[in-house]
């Protein structure tokens, strides 16, 4: 993968991570962008994960260099991901 088409996935996996954090009801840290990047990326390898495990279709795939970024999986991924963060992180104050 091209240093260009890296920089196309991270901007792509920060929005999916910012949606998935709205949707989850918890902000993940204060990384701002680099944070949304991670939940993005998680998201994506756990709604990857989600959609094989239970034979769904592979919504909305975008391919960049030729490696496929699952947009729909991604941002429930990662909704889940906050979603369960913020119910074991909920009690702590930062």
């Amino acid at each position: 993968m091209s240093f260009f088409g890296f920089l196309i996935l991270l901007f792509i996996a920060s929005i999916c991570g910012g949606i998935g954090q709205s949707i989850g009801g918890f902000k993940v840290g204060s990384g701002g962008c680099l944070m949304s990047a991670a939940v993005g990326f998680v998201g994506a390898v756990i709604g990857r994960w989600i959609a094989n495990e239970l034979d769904f279709p592979q919504l909305w795939t975008i391919h960049v260099d030729g490696e496929p970024f699952p947009i729909i999986w991604s941002i429930i991924g990662a909704a889940l991901l906050t979603a369960a963060l913020g119910m074991v992180f909920k009690g702590k104050k930062s």
